[in-house]
């Protein structure tokens, strides 16, 4: 009975101030503050803190938390190795120890030697000493218990560690990197990856790109390669979570190639209500019946000034659609969009909404990272939105501004675009210049017009003169970069930023029930008070029965 009362306290030095409780079976899946792994089972925590979400603070697995105190490790045995927090204390800088074995600075409790600044994380040093099998190698890794320096022969990295080795093939390789899995599938190709290590698969001496972030790619190491279609990927690139698809891979092992999203199945967005027949005996439909809108919408060709598509967004060129009630256009191309596609952008199949389901009915394309209050593609498990225009990009192009094929490249960190310098992790890039386009550039209209000016504009690529004086005539304040991108009137000589001409908000339709106010301003507190408006009435919803609402 004693020994049971012990069990069920447990002084731990994450809480200096209160004993940490034991449960039994703890099933709620939240993170364990020693290793960081989800708990489902036995746990200590603290009952008297709880985090802003109220539950409590200090969980911990029974096993991270009844760790000992001290270890002798045979990778340190000068010194015993005491057990600390996640974070050092390095007097100027408080940071994540960095581990000696994994070579990774990570939030997870250390064992550490405070005189030679050596580190292990707990799930390192509990690892055996014992051979590990890789899937993609048919030996077993032996690790080598000292610490020197080494090049991994799966990432191709220098540095000093404690590598695997397979004594047969004097194959070396980080622990990490023997954790690669062997098969994977990825968002931009149809067939499984294999992962490969020997650089006799290939025998081109032309340099070869990752076809996922489109930089240069060392064969000599590991890759991801597809040897039916010559598809090759950084390790690191292909494992990142928003290349990867989320698919069984057991299911697919044996074929090698997944089936493609079907966009044909029940993607029919309108009904036709009246048509005609064209003068090739086609049937048009001149009245239809659009999932988007309460009222129907006849087909028209008369355009006015200053027309927006409620679709795309962008101006409204005949033949497209109109509501008569209401200020309502639909590019006919708008009208046949599917239901549901995929992207490469994303590993789960997108369902069109006419209308993003947040609040204001405003959502940030995750692409060209600029707001929309038009058509969205989203997942609602990722909280992923494309606008339209960017959801019609396909992975490879030809952009009329750059002489050479673009591919798409989507990477963690972000990089810059050679026509406006934002910088951005999903850009499309050039493997013969490496000349970099975001989204937002790559789906700027090529045509458009700016206010009451007759004549439409251009998107020039290049400067429009030798005089090395970049103005644009219409803020007539800043100087224009000559290497961007920009509108030209050619009829007057007439040259202007593009934000200038498409304004700071281009995917936005102002005007109707929402938009009313086109001044900068005014808009942004038109937007507040709404917000305030729909949080209202979001409250007092909450406390109803539920009744259908159609998005």
């Amino acid at each position: 009975m004693e020994q049971q009362q012990q069990q069920q306290q447990l002084l731990h030095f994450c809480d200096s101030k209160h004993p940490l409780v034991f449960d039994q079976d703890d099933r709620k899946g939240r993170s364990c503050c020693g290793c960081q792994e989800s708990i489902y089972g036995p746990s200590y925590y603290c009952t008297k803190c709880r985090c802003e979400e109220g539950w409590y603070k200090y969980r911990h697995h029974k096993s991270c938390a009844e760790l000992p105190l001290g270890v002798h490790h045979p990778l340190h045995p000068i010194h015993p190795l005491i057990l600390s927090p996640e974070k050092i204390d390095y007097g100027k800088n408080i940071q994540f120890s960095k581990c000696l074995l994994c070579n990774e600075s990570r939030n997870q409790y250390t064992y550490r030697c405070f005189r030679c600044d050596f580190n292990l994380h707990i799930t390192c040093a509990s690892l055996p000493a014992t051979t590990m099998e890789a899937e993609f190698h048919d030996h077993p890794l032996t690790p080598i218990l000292k610490s020197f320096t080494f090049t991994c022969d799966i990432c191709g990295k220098e540095g000093k560690g404690t590598p695997y080795l397979c004594h047969l093939c004097s194959f070396w390789v980080h622990g990490r990197c023997a954790s690669f899995p062997r098969i994977l599938k990825v968002v931009r190709h149809k067939h499984l990856l294999h992962l490969t290590h020997s650089s006799l698969v290939f025998h081109q001496p032309d340099p070869r790109f990752c076809q996922l972030c489109v930089q240069k790619l060392d064969t000599r190491y590991g890759l991801y390669y597809c040897s039916k279609c010559d598809f090759v990927a950084h390790l690191d690139c292909a494992i990142f979570k928003e290349n990867r698809e989320d698919v069984d891979l057991q299911k697919f092992e044996d074929e090698d190639e997944v089936p493609e999203l079907d966009e044909s199945a029940d993607s029919v967005t309108y009904k036709v209500s009246k048509f005609n027949m064209g003068e090739d005996e086609t049937q048009v439909a001149i009245e239809i019946k659009h999932f988007s809108h309460e009222h129907d919408l006849m087909l028209t060709d008369e355009v006015l000034n200053n027309q927006k598509c409620d679709g795309c967004v962008r101006d409204i060129l005949p033949p497209f659609y109109s509501c008569v009630k209401c200020s309502f256009f639909l590019h006919e191309s708008c009208v046949k969009l599917p239901k549901r596609k995929k992207h490469p952008l994303h590993q789960h199949p997108l369902t069109l909404l006419p209308k993003a389901p947040y609040r204001q009915k405003l959502f940030r394309c995750s692409a060209c990272e600029q707001g929309c209050n038009g058509f969205t593609y989203i997942c609602i498990i990722c909280e992923f939105d494309l606008d339209v225009e960017c959801s019609l990009k396909s992975d490879i192009f030809t952009h009329e501004g750059h002489e050479h094929r673009l591919i798409l490249s989507n990477t963690a960190h972000r990089q810059k675009c050679n026509c406006c310098d934002n910088k951005r992790c999903q850009v499309f890039r050039c493997t013969t210049c490496e000349f970099v386009l975001d989204f937002q550039c790559a789906t700027l209209p090529h045509t458009t017009r700016y206010g009451q000016h007759e004549h439409p504009f251009t998107l020039n690529y290049r400067a429009e003169d030798d005089s090395g004086e970049y103005y644009c005539d219409i803020c007539e304040e800043e100087r224009r970069n000559s290497k961007y991108w920009f509108y030209y009137c050619e009829d007057c000589s007439y040259p202007a930023h593009p934000n200038c001409i498409i304004g700071k908000y281009p995917n936005f339709k102002f005007g109707g029930v929402l938009f009313i106010l086109p001044d900068t301003t005014e808009l942004l507190c038109s937007l507040i008070v709404r917000a305030k408006l729909e949080n209202n009435r979001y409250q007092k919803l909450k406390k109803q029965p539920e009744t259908s609402d159609w998005v």
